[in-house]
């Protein structure tokens, strides 16, 4: 019997406002048969579900989730990045937009009621004002406060609690009170206590509650800014030739192979490789680079980058969900979907947290009943002062924060990171950075430029090989190679117009060089360690190549048919930006290691214009992984970082992978942070947001924590036999609301976080 293969569906979930929402949600999609895991992201407003389609479908899901209260609806198949970020910003303005009509109508019967019931407090029209009162916060509670007992009856039919359970169990209990003294005030004068109401406690209680999570959905929208303004980055409309003419067309409708007419100072549609023209192009929001990048015939150009003073054309390459731009996007936005490790200890407290309020509640009631009775007071009497402190205990405890803590911070600073040209993967990446001890950094390509050229070329002593010739036939081998050494050579070939004849046989050595067979003569251009296997003496030559090495160019030998034909030598300039990035990076308490394949010579010479300390030469790619290991092992948390593509083992088994990238390779696979411009000042800027923002979700968990800490208390009495001080319901459900949007508010501090 054949295994069914898992799909992956991202359902938008609408409604969630605490961390026990969150988990009642996860829960019921993790019991659905099928659903092999659920995660419900609070921030995101969304369910990412793997499942089986033998056992469920996508239908089911949905389903689901509306039988716990919340809104769900089937994604739209086929939507780009850019579109799911619009429809997101849609929802989210039209849940502000619900939440503050709401709130704001609440608070204006609330205002109504309280002014109604002044003359009931004075004994005059007592009956009819609390009449009035009541139709007033029925139509509060049906209407504006609807979710709240949905919801609420919705996990009760779960075994499930939210925070949705609590203000309608607050706000239920006072209803209900207050419209038994209304239809029975005689039962309440029977018993001595005067039959007062609190419907508009009710209304205003619910009034505070939609403003507190209107405030919160503004807040939230602020958390993605820098994810909106990359979507909007693309432009609606592309300037094509065809024809012989200049056409403007939807972006929608542009073609690989397109040619795009750019103008100065427009903006450019989709990605490409300009075919005519140059100018300088400010990549400054994706790249976070300030200076304009210089563009010519044959270089590639981002859509959604700004055209300098120059004109150019190019050819449309990729395009929609392919572009450069819609990647940033859709991995921003998974990582804004992620959790970071750290939110676990929130959704611990947040399980449990909604059944121990309630029993708070209890035990506060029995306890006011019990002491206002034994002191003197009328059972009655002891009734109502009773309910009045439960129904605040009630109403202030609110899981909200707890559940914003964490993912406001992972959204701000995500946002943040594109920014500064940082692509954060996830909040698990986000928070490990900030426990790097150890940076490991590749040699080619990250110290230095990537860009290698050849510096010297030597004949050994006696050859019967020319300079050209030597180069011809080293050319011709490296001519099939990938490494970026090998084109510097080809480079090199043709500027100075040497005849390159085809090689075969060709036979890459990793770690050692390069073999072919190039008219009839076998030809080997590699490393001592090559020459030594296949029996070639390199010993004329060797001073020559410690010359070189110690300049720190990387010296390559050269044999035909099995004799010494000569040295040449290939320099890679460091980085303009390395050193003081390394500096930084030393200034932060960080080892930084060199890893690289390279002698130990040239090793040794890069590194010391890099101002790097510890070096390790000579290793192969699993060497590389080998290294990582024996570090993590000494008890250090590692980072390595690479180009991403030859150093791919070492990025997977680095505790944070990093990768190098230019602006165009943003979604490299195996790592954890992508740097969108070419240099490493990158990765202490990655290093430094995480510092930061762990910082920012711990002060967030804390005061989340802290709040219920001392706000319960004091709702349940405990300053009352000194101070003689009580917590009404409504300024409960106040205090209530600050709580969630001032973790917000801290979170969306990272948003002017200045890391240079």
């Amino acid at each position: 019997m054949t295994a069914t293969a898992s799909e992956k569906i991202v359902i938008p979930v609408s409604g969630m406002t605490c961390a026990a929402c969150q988990g009642h949600v996860q829960r019921s999609l993790s019991q659905l048969p099928g659903v092999e895991d659920a995660t419900v992201n609070l921030m995101m407003g969304n369910a990412t579900i793997a499942y089986d389609p033998a056992a469920t479908g996508p239908d089911a899901l949905v389903e689901t989730i509306r039988s716990t209260g919340y809104g769900a609806e089937l994604p739209v198949p086929n939507r780009s990045a850019f579109e799911e970020q619009a429809a997101r910003d849609e929802a989210t303005s039209a849940e502000f937009s619900d939440l503050r009509r709401k709130a704001i109508i609440s608070g204006i019967i609330g205002a109504v009621a309280m002014v109604i019931s002044m003359p009931a407090m004075g004994g005059m029209n007592r009956g009819v004002s609390a009449w009035i009162l009541l139709v007033l916060s029925l139509g509060v509670m049906s209407w504006a406060g609807r979710h709240f007992y949905v919801r609420a009856w919705s996990a009760f039919l779960h075994h499930s609690a939210s925070m949705d359970t609590l203000v309608a169990v607050g706000t239920g209990a006072a209803f209900v009170y207050s419209v038994i003294a209304t239809v029975t005030p005689g039962f309440f004068l029977r018993g001595g206590v005067a039959p007062d109401v609190y419907f508009e406690a009710v209304i205003i209680i619910i009034a505070l509650i939609l403003t507190g999570n209107a405030f919160e959905a503004r807040a939230k929208r602020q958390t993605s800014t820098a994810l909106r303004k990359l979507a909007q980055l693309q432009p609606k409309t592309a300037r094509i030739a065809r024809d012989n003419a200049e056409v403007d067309v939807a972006i929608e409708d542009v073609k690989a192979s397109d040619i795009v007419v750019v103008r100065p100072g427009e903006r450019i549609p989709v990605d490409g490789e300009i075919v005519s023209g140059s100018s300088a192009l400010d990549e400054s929001m994706l790249t976070g680079e300030s200076l304009p990048v210089k563009k010519e015939t044959g270089d590639r150009v981002i859509g959604g980058t700004i055209n300098g003073t120059g004109a150019f054309r190019y050819r449309a390459t990729t395009l929609g969900a392919d572009s450069v731009l819609a990647q940033i996007v859709k991995v921003m936005r998974d990582a804004q979907g992620s959790r970071a490790p750290i939110q676990a200890l929130a959704d611990r407290v947040s399980a449990v947290f909604v059944p121990v309020v309630m029993s708070l509640a209890v035990t506060t009631f029995v306890t006011w009943f019990l002491v206002v009775h034994a002191t003197g007071g009328m059972a009655g009497a002891a009734s109502v002062r009773a309910f009045a402190v439960a129904v605040a205990v009630l109403i202030i405890a609110c899981p909200c924060a707890m559940g914003l803590a964490v993912p406001t911070a992972v959204m701000v600073a995500t946002g943040r990171g594109a920014e500064l040209g940082v692509l954060i993967k996830g909040g698990e990446a986000l928070q490990r950075a900030g426990d790097i001890t150890t940076v490991v950094l590749d040699k080619t390509g990250t110290i230095t430029e990537g860009k290698p050229t050849i510096t010297d070329l030597v004949p050994a002593a006696g050859t019967p090989h020319a300079v050209d010739d030597m180069l011809a036939l080293v050319a011709a081998v490296e001519g099939s190679s990938e490494h970026p050494l090998a084109d510097a050579v080809v480079r090199y070939a043709k500027a100075k117009g040497v005849v390159v004849h085809a090689a075969a046989q060709f036979e890459s050595l990793t770690g050692r060089g390069v073999t072919a067979v190039v008219d009839e003569r076998v030809v080997l251009v590699g490393n001592e360690r090559l020459m030594a296997e296949r029996h070639v003496e390199v010993a004329p030559m060797r001073a020559e190549a410690d010359r070189l090495s110690a300049e720190a160019k990387t010296a390559m030998y050269v044999a035909v048919d099995g004799q010494l034909a000569g040295v040449f030598a290939v320099a890679d300039p460091v980085r303009a930006s390395s050193r003081d990035a390394v500096a930084r990076l030393h200034a932060m308490g960080l080892r930084v290691v060199m890893l690289t394949g390279d002698n130990q010579r040239t090793a040794d010479a890069i590194a010391k214009a890099a101002g790097v300390h510890h070096v390790v030469a000579g290793v192969l790619p699993e060497g590389k992984v080998a290294e990582l290991r024996r570090l993590q092992a000494e008890g250090r948390v590692v980072a390595m970082v690479g180009d991403g593509i030859n150093d791919g083992p070492a990025l997977v088994a680095a505790d944070v992978g990093i990768a190098i990238g230019t602006g165009t390779d943003v979604a490299v696979e195996a790592a954890d942070i992508a740097l969108m411009r070419g240099d490493l000042q990158g990765v202490a800027q990655a290093i430094e947001l995480s510092r930061r923002t762990m910082r920012t979700m711990k002060q967030n968990l804390f005061w989340a924590f802290i709040y219920n800490v001392i706000g319960i208390p004091i709702a349940a009495g405990v300053l009352y036999p000194a101070f003689g001080l009580l917590l009404s319901p409504v300024l409960a459900s106040a205090a209530m609301a600050f709580s969630s949007v001032s973790v917000v508010s801290n979170s969306l501090r990272l948003r002017h976080v200045r890391i240079a």
